[in-house]
């Protein structure tokens, strides 16, 4: 999800129509493993593409933006950004979650409860599926489309007809996690963006528990960073086990690992102990 006013290059306030969100750091409780992200790569991303969804699938990265009368469904040149196709959503749907189901991608919309499918090869729109929660996040684990809506519940859905299957409530050492946002589903975990936040969740699927916390700050300078607008945008590379990151509005697609935080330097030797 996408919604809270911002401030573009031009100094140009695009307001959303909702709350504005916590941007704190919306850190989870210490008693969660952490990781931080290390930088394998960067490439360069449109920056007026207000990132909802991003997957990639084999050489192929395909992205969803959202912004009413903005809102797209893209394939993109990952080495150089450049736009290779798109197709425009009309002006009354915000787009947002996307995922890829055999040779079909499944793209979310923010309020209108409509979720489009397209024949990926040709874009073609196949059909739409409706749903009566707010669109936020999306991914496919191989069995059961796994989506957001800003709350701390994970909905699994049928691929095929779009039913609720089940739900499930996430939550880290106990406590329930919210703004669930862009979706990225892993062998048998589901990464979350923290919609205003800088951190990821790695979920099992299974219990809702949070595994592991990972902190994505510090990808942008001091200079792009105020051009830009929050952490979101998640993929998994399958050949080289990487993610890759971006955001509303960045200037840049991050390749990075998820790597463990360095152990704790032992406390130094006082004198005569």
């Amino acid at each position: 999800m996408a919604c809270r006013p911002i401030v573009a290059s031009l100094a140009l306030i695009l307001t959303l129509g909702c709350g504005g969100a916590d941007a704190g750091t919306g850190a989870p409780s210490k008693e969660v493993p952490r990781k931080k992200v290390r930088v394998v790569d960067s490439f360069p991303h449109d920056p007026r593409a207000y990132t909802q969804g991003l997957l990639s699938f084999g050489d192929q990265l395909f992205e969803s933006t959202g912004l009413r009368g903005r809102s797209s469904l893209r394939e993109v040149d990952l080495a150089t950004g450049r736009v290779l196709r798109q197709v425009e959503l009309p002006d009354a749907l915000f787009g947002e979650g996307l995922a890829l189901v055999g040779p079909n991608l499944v793209q979310l919309t923010w309020t209108s409860g409509v979720a489009r499918v397209y024949d990926r090869k040709t874009f073609r729109l196949l059909e739409e599926y409706r749903y009566s929660t707010q669109g936020w996040g999306l991914c496919f684990d191989g069995k059961r489309l796994v989506m957001s809506d800003g709350s701390s519940t994970l909905f699994f859905r049928d691929p095929r007809t779009f039913e609720l299957q089940g739900q499930v409530n996430v939550r880290a050492a106990g406590e329930p996690r919210e703004r669930l946002n862009e979706l990225e589903c892993v062998g048998n975990r589901v990464y979350a963006n923290v919609y205003g936040t800088d951190w990821i969740l790695e979920i099992d699927p299974g219990s809702g528990a949070v595994t592991t916390a990972i902190d994505a700050s510090g990808l942008l300078d001091p200079s792009e960073k105020r051009r830009a607008d929050v952490l979101n945008g998640i993929a998994y590379r399958m050949g080289s086990g990487t993610f890759l990151l971006t955001g509303k509005l960045w200037p840049r697609v991050f390749e990075v690992e998820f790597v463990d935080l360095p152990a704790p330097s032992p406390p130094a030797a006082t004198p005569g102990s």
